[in-house]
Order: C-alpha cells, then structure tokens, then sequence
C-alpha cells in the first residue's frame, strides 16, 4: 500500500496538467469520493497555459484549442468534477509510510492518501545540460521559458534568434518567436532529417521563410553580455561558421520530471528515465502510480491526458480490488536496438493505455517497418509500421498482451527495418 496510516484522501495525484487533471476528473467520474491534485505552480493546467498556438484539444476533448483555454477548460472540468485542486503546493518528498510532505504558503504538512499518481511532465534540458560551451549571455532560452517569458510575462525575448532542434516543440518555438516580434534566421537539427509532421516543415520553410540545416549542431555560444552569436558545425565535414543572433532556443531533448519517483525507490526505466509502470500505469510499489509524460517523454497534451484517464481508471478499479490479492508484476517488455524505449515496460492483464496502443520511440529514419512481437518462440503479433522518425511515436496494438504467458519469460519487440539517411 501507498500509505499505511490513517489517510486524508482516496487519491493524491501529483502534478495539474493535462494527464493529473485529466486522472481526477475520471477518478471523480468513476465514484472516488476524495480526489487531491497538487500543483507547485500558482495556476493549474500545465504546460499549455502558455502555449497560445491552436491544436490542442483534438484526440481527447474532441475540439480545436488554443492551449491557455485548453488548460483552463481541463481545470474548469476537474473542480465541476468534485477534485480539489491545490496550487501553490510542492510535494518536497515522502514519509516513512508512504505519505507525501506538502510546503504551501499555508506552511509544511503531511498527506497520506490510499493511492498516489505521479503526473509529474517532463522539461526540456537547458543548454547548460547539453554541454554546449561557450560565453553566458543573455537571450538562451529553452522552448519552455522562451514562452512563459512572451507569453504569461510579455517580456522582450531578442531580435534574431536561431531555433536549435526540429521536432514538434521547435516549429511551437518558432511560433512563439514570431508573435514576440522576433526574425528567426534559421533552424537546425544534428539529425538528417526534420522530426515532425511533413506540413509544419513545409509550411515553416515556405511560408514563414525559416530555412533548415540538417546534419548541424551547436558547438559554441558567443557574446557579453548578451548573445551575438553562435558556433555550428556540419557534422560530416567538420567545418564550422558563426551565424550572427541574439537569441537561441534550446528545444526538445525532453527529460522526466523523474525526482519524486527516485525519491520514493521505484524502479526507473532506462529509455525514458522515468518511472517504468505495467499496461495499467501502476509501478513496482503497491498502490504508486505514473502517467503522462513522466512515463513516455513527450508525447502531445491530449495524449498525455488521455494517458491520465486510462490511469485514471486503472487506480479506480485497484482501489475497489485492493483488498484482494496483490496484482502480478507483469512480464518485462523488452526491444531491439531500432528503439529507445517502449511504454508500458512490463505487460499485465489490467490495460488501461492511451489510444490503446503500446508506444515505441524510434532510435532512426525508417520507412516500412516490419515489426514483431515474441515471446520465446510464440509470436504474439506481427504487422508493419509505415514510417519511423526519432522523437515521434511509433504505435502497435495491445490485443496480443492478453496472449502473454504471465509464468513465461520477457517479450520482445523485433523490427526489421528499411533505414534511410
């Protein structure tokens, strides 16, 4: 059990974002009585607070939002629900019995709850962590702080900025540099490749006339006190130039909000550096759960809050079983060296995941995917996936996880593969 004590709450779910708020409206629906979420930050909902460009909002709330009203209908929907949303209040780090230690401008206490989900994100690493070298001026930003600064603050973010990265966040980037009134001379990408949707590329570098190198990375940040300039490298030939700006933004290279789950013991997986958890979002400790993109990092704000519902109901459903026999552990998951990481990490009978599919995060460039799924000589299933792109998910059905034999050894993910450069 998560809490051995009396408890304040049925459910505490850590973290107010699309996957937390998401989890206590469908704990609330499913007819848990006390359903806590517990927000640092002053207002609720998450990254999309500050994200002003439309999209949000199509694959779980079926409509076309921007993400400050996404962010605000999740919270309406939540509070409607019966959840109590607690903002201003971070979780510091467990009790000896399971609780969780709260610091709030009301002062420190304890909460002990019958089951905890951590809904804690994701962020992107700063410069700092991708050791890039180089002077500490002023105007680097990540795509995170990039908008809280133009978006929530309205402060003056630079006049020429390069966008490092070319994934989905980094067209997002591209855009909140544009409304702040900011030229963007150029994207690039260590990669052979841009790895978001075909229209946005097109669109970024037609339309809003942003050029893309591929095959570049950043080798040196120039200038004091504010950026003049960066380094870059062409990483075939070796050969670098400097390209004048005073802003450069840091995007993707997304890293779990993983602190509490160490904290607290769990077993932590290597491809997401997140808590690893079984098709019902529940980890190695009895009642501790995890969801959203502390599990898969990242995926998109709808499908993280759909990871939140299905999570959701999984706790739900342990919360009326729980006095019966613990729930099996779950066969790891395993795949080849084409992957990342795959979520869930260990299949179980209980399956509550987004979309119902499992996620594969490609390692390269692929097009005609075959892909299998064994366990020992048994294949569980076989199909082929159209195209495989770094940082873009890769999805598979869940039928065949009713197939696996909880007694046998681990599964694993096979591809063959049609690489292309």
């Amino acid at each position: 059990m998560t809490s051995t004590g009396p408890v304040d709450t049925d459910v505490a779910i850590i973290g107010a974002g699309p996957a937390g708020l998401a989890a206590a409206i469908a704990l609330r629906r499913a007819g848990v009585a006390r359903v806590t979420v517990l927000e640092r930050e002053a207002v609720a909902g998450g990254i999309p607070r500050h994200c002003h460009h439309a999209g949000y909002g199509i694959r779980d709330l079926h409509r076309f939002m921007t993400g400050p009203r996404y962010a605000q209908s999740y919270v309406a929907r939540a509070t409607a629900a019966g959840a109590q949303v607690l903002t201003s209040t971070m979780v510091t780090g467990w009790t000896a019995d399971g609780g969780v230690h709260l610091t709030s401008p009301a002062g420190r206490r304890d909460l002990h709850a019958s089951a905890v989900l951590l809904a804690t994100g994701a962020r992107e690493r700063p410069r700092t962590a991708r050791m890039v070298p180089g002077d500490r001026g002023a105007g680097v930003f990540t795509t995170g702080q990039l908008q809280q600064a133009a978006y929530l603050f309205g402060q003056s973010v630079g006049t020429r900025a390069l966008v490092v990265g070319a994934e989905h966040v980094s067209y997002s980037a591209v855009m909140t540099l544009r409304h702040a009134g900011v030229d963007v001379i150029g994207m690039l990408t260590d990669r052979p490749h841009h790895h978001s949707y075909a229209a946005f590329a097109l669109a970024t570098r037609i339309a809003l006339r942003v050029p893309l190198r591929t095959g570049t990375r950043v080798v040196e940040v120039q200038g004091r006190p504010r950026v003049t300039g960066v380094v870059v490298e062409d990483i075939a030939t070796g050969h670098r130039r400097t390209i004048a700006c005073d802003t450069v933004v840091f995007t993707g290279d997304w890293i779990p909000d993983h602190e509490l789950a160490r904290a607290r013991g769990l077993t932590m997986d290597p491809g997401t550096r997140g808590p690893a958890v079984d098709a019902g979002a529940a980890t190695d400790i009895d009642g501790l759960f995890a969801t959203g993109n502390l599990c898969h990092p990242v995926e998109t704000a709808d499908v993280a809050a759909l990871s939140g519902r299905a999570a959701g109901h999984s706790i739900a459903r342990w919360l009326a079983d729980r006095h019966r026999a613990g729930r099996q552990s779950g066969v790891p998951i395993e795949i080849d060296e084409s992957f990342e990481w795959v979520h869930p990490q260990r299949a179980s009978t209980l399956v509550d995941l987004p979309r119902n599919k499992i996620i594969l995060r490609p390692r390269v460039f692929a097009s005609a995917a075959s892909i299998r799924v064994m366990q020992e000589d048994r294949c569980l299933w076989s199909g082929r996936v159209r195209h495989l792109v770094p940082t873009r998910p890769a999805l598979i059905p869940t039928g065949w996880l009713a197939r696996v034999d909880p007694a046998g050894k681990p599964v694993r993910i096979e591809s063959a593969l049609r690489t292309h450069d």
